[in-house]
């Protein structure tokens, strides 16, 4: 869903991900209709940078709780 609105409406999807600023000069490049497309490529570009982060803080999570690197090992 989020892949489908950064293509249709760029802006939008910087204040999903909690980028605000970003959202604001996304809407000002929005603006014009050269800038159209790469607003769209810039969005689609960010979020699949924030789902890499996501996922990285979840297995760095996991890996904490469940991984080889706990407290009670020396290797």
């Amino acid at each position: 869903m989020r892949l489908l609105l950064a293509i249709i409406f760029p802006p939008l999807v910087f204040f999903t991900i909690w980028r605000p600023i970003q959202g604001i000069f996304c809407a000002l490049l929005w603006l014009t209709v050269i800038g159209w497309p790469v607003a769209a490529i810039w969005a689609v570009y960010s979020l699949s940078q924030y789902r890499n982060d996501e996922l990285r803080r979840e297995m760095d999570y996991d890996r904490a709780r469940y991984g080889r690197y706990d407290r009670y090992s020396r290797y």
